[in-house]
């Protein structure tokens, strides 16, 4: 009984997270929970690595579990710390394996033991799927699956979409966003995989459009976002990036209704459209999953994007992108 005494719980975790936000310091935090100040000492050192870093409970007992589970079955993820911490930080903030992955890469670009695959990751989640950690990893994934999809690994299948265009031959200027006119594109479904909503954002005003659907077929998404995209001026007309979903299948069509040239992000690879996906999230603030779009008016669809276009954004030096979009549009007149 004494060495499982030694473990921390989740609740003494809390304590502590707790009375580190109101600076106590580790020597009162023992006094509290009745243990040494090494324990206390030694949780916290490895969480609070940079003065940046807050120690967070969940974080901590999750780690703790899944070591004492693993300690003979280490992958990169378990043997790393640092790694870990960050895959974990992100599952917990709903981000998914893909996005972490991409996140890591672009944050961490040199450091060898700071680079993982999104399928390193889902590995690591679903190799003790059974367990109660491996469950509860599970659970924080987008899909939350409880086997993995046979044959999904990139460029397995082909594309059914033809005459596609990768993002990698997209302009580079796109990615600097200096230029309006760049849009990033997606489906939004709804409960059940029976509805959807279409999202369009402009990549340099953040701009956004919600566009209402009656159905995904390919010849139905394109009208709609052709009939969304013509209300805008032929300037703001110039690209839009896509995933691979067979809605935009009609691309072809598209480019010769609006003018806009179409480009499809890798398999996989969310953060390619990482305004897009983060425009989501905020709209998941008016819809949560679970959301039947069918039982959705369109008037509520546009009283969420009036929302979110009149919202300042940190990004856009707390301006709205309604009011970027309109300086570019009078910037241009002038």
């Amino acid at each position: 009984m004494e060495k499982l005494r030694k473990r921390l719980t989740l609740n003494e975790r809390i304590v502590i997270e707790t009375l580190l936000k109101q600076n106590k310091s580790k020597s009162y935090i023992a006094k509290q929970l009745n243990r040494n100040r090494s324990t206390i000492t030694r949780e916290v050192n490895n969480w609070v690595i940079n003065p940046t870093d807050k120690y967070s409970a969940t974080i901590a007992d999750f780690y703790a579990k899944d070591d004492y589970l693993n300690k003979r079955n280490q992958d990169k993820i378990n043997t790393y710390k640092k790694l870990k911490y960050f895959v974990y930080k992100g599952l917990l903030s709903g981000f998914s394996p893909e996005q972490i992955a991409g996140r890591i890469k672009l944050l961490h670009p040199n450091d060898t033991i700071m680079s993982i695959s999104y399928e390193a990751i889902y590995q690591h989640i679903y190799k003790h799927r059974q367990s109660y950690l491996g469950k509860k990893l599970i659970k924080l994934l987008p899909y939350h699956h409880h086997k993995r999809r046979q044959n999904r690994k990139f460029g397995s299948k082909k594309s059914r979409i033809k005459d596609q265009v990768n993002i990698s031959q997209r302009p580079e200027q796109v990615d600097l966003r200096l230029a309006i006119g760049h849009w990033e594109g997606d489906l939004m479904i709804g409960v059940g995989q029976k509805s959807a909503i279409g999202t369009i954002v402009e990549r340099k005003t953040r701009f956004t459009f919600i566009v209402k659907i009656e159905n995904r077929k390919s010849k139905t998404v394109t009208q709609q976002f052709a009939k969304i995209m013509n209300t805008m001026p032929k300037f703001i007309r110039k690209t839009m990036t896509y995933d691979n979903g067979m809605e935009m299948a009609n691309h072809k069509w598209l480019t010769q209704k609006t003018g806009m040239d179409v480009f499809f992000a890798n398999p996989y690879s969310s953060w390619e459209r990482g305004t897009n996906e983060n425009t989501n999230g905020l709209i998941r603030r008016f819809f949560p999953k679970g959301t039947d779009f069918n039982k959705i008016a369109i008037e509520q669809l546009k009283q969420a994007e009036t929302a979110l276009n009149n919202r300042p954004r940190k990004v856009l030096g707390y301006k709205t992108p309604n009011e970027m979009i309109n300086q570019e549009i009078n910037n241009y007149a002038a």
